[in-house]
């Protein structure tokens, strides 16, 4: 007995960041956890294919990819309403067609004499603390859930002297509200649990 081939489906999902859509498909894309982010064609060459064929589009300006969604950030020239449709449908046809959606990770690369993607943020190399599994945990269980249903992502990078670093990806990056989230919510979340938390920060704030 052949097994019924389930038709891909994707809806589109606007997210507090008014330059971000979430594309939203009935199949996984990437392995739960997994995340990754593209700024430019020039990064998404030779890792994604389908970052690199969405970059083709005049009017997207980044594209990121999780487990289920992928999220695109548009130019400010065009209204989503005249390109909504056109993405989800060259969404949906690549995912039917059985197209790649990553070859292969990029590499993290905190080295600032990286030539290889000048365009990434260059991002500060942290020592361990002794806090880091608590503030991964806490992220892990209360935050990273509630920011992947707004179209993005959060990426604890370090403690050091009471600050907790973080990275936002997606609808998170350069959203308006992203900076009231990480006061509001995600400090004061963590300082309930570990007094030894001062501030939040995003590193590309």
């Amino acid at each position: 007995m052949t097994k019924m081939k389930v038709p891909v489906t994707v809806y589109s999902e606007m997210t507090p960041n008014p330059s971000t859509m979430k594309f939203v498909a009935n199949k996984h894309l990437l392995l739960p956890g997994d995340s990754v982010e593209f700024k430019s064609l020039k990064e998404a060459k030779g890792y994604s294919p389908i970052a690199e064929a969405l970059f083709n589009f005049p009017f997207v300006a980044g594209v990121f990819i999780t487990s289920n969604f992928i999220t695109v950030v548009k130019t400010d020239n065009v209204p989503w309403d005249f390109i909504t449709m056109e993405l989800s449908e060259f969404i949906r046809n690549w995912l039917s067609e059985g197209k790649e959606v990553l070859v292969k990770m990029p590499e993290v690369t905190n080295d600032e004499t990286d030539q290889k993607n000048p365009d990434r943020p260059k991002l500060k190399k942290y020592k361990k603390s002794d806090f880091d599994a608590q503030i991964n945990e806490l992220l892990e269980k209360y935050v990273k859930p509630a920011v992947e249903n707004d179209g993005g992502a959060i990426e604890f990078l370090g403690f050091e002297e009471g600050v907790v670093t973080v990275l936002l990806k997606g609808a998170c990056a350069g959203c308006p509200s992203s900076t009231a989230t990480l006061k509001g919510g995600v400090e004061n979340l963590l300082k309930q649990h570990l007094p030894e938390v001062k501030e939040v920060v995003a590193e590309n704030e």
